[in-house]
């Protein structure tokens, strides 16, 4: 006679409830440490992002050296009330980045650069004085928007500080405002190439 193995009783309960709990702390670890979802505000990104947007963000310790393209977000306590700033890499250290306001192109090492993704071309200058060699540890950012973009041309921000940086936008987890879009395009954030 094969004994067969009696079910324990709250057996089952038990096994859901550890299995509910590892999930939890799993994602729980995730968020704490790789991830976090940041919210776009105002409209300096249009139209890659939307206000309302909600980001899902590598954090900066897993992001490697930031290039040309990403979307980062940063927060500097002496720059916009400390508020977090999402804005996109235009140079890293060592690129020199100029601007010519009167035909709104911006150039970096001297290369025109092309822009698929700004809403019109960059015709105001925030009193940056071009064109500036982006320094160590640095990134040159702006905003996709950029007439009204509050950036590195600024003279009160200029090159953002790689420190100051939370985190890379990887995707959009939620839309936010759909104002003057036909659909919600969820593939608007990553990298150029």
């Amino acid at each position: 006679m094969a004994s067969e193995k009696k079910k324990q009783p709250g057996r089952g309960l038990y096994d859901w409830v550890q299995t509910l709990v590892c999930a939890v702390t799993a994602v729980v670890l995730v968020f704490a440490f790789a991830v976090r979802i940041v919210s776009v505000s105002g409209a300096s990104m249009r139209e890659t992002l939307q206000n309302g947007d909600m980001l899902l963000v590598l954090d900066s310790h897993l992001c490697g050296e930031y290039r040309r393209g990403d979307i980062v977000i940063f927060q500097r306590p002496d720059f916009e009330g400390g508020e977090q700033i999402v804005k996109r890499v235009i140079a890293a250290a060592g690129q020199t980045v100029d601007i010519d306001y009167g035909a709104g192109v911006v150039y970096v090492d001297g290369e025109a650069l092309t822009e698929p993704y700004i809403r019109e071309p960059t015709w105001l200058d925030e009193g940056l004085d071009l064109p500036v060699t982006v320094p160590e540890g640095c990134v040159f950012v702006m905003g996709d928007n950029r007439n009204e973009s509050k950036d590195s041309r600024h003279v009160e921000l200029g090159p953002v500080d790689t420190r100051h940086i939370i985190g890379r936008a990887v995707l959009i987890a939620v839309p936010g405002e759909t104002a003057g879009l036909e659909r919600r395009e969820w593939g608007r954030v990553g990298p150029l190439d």
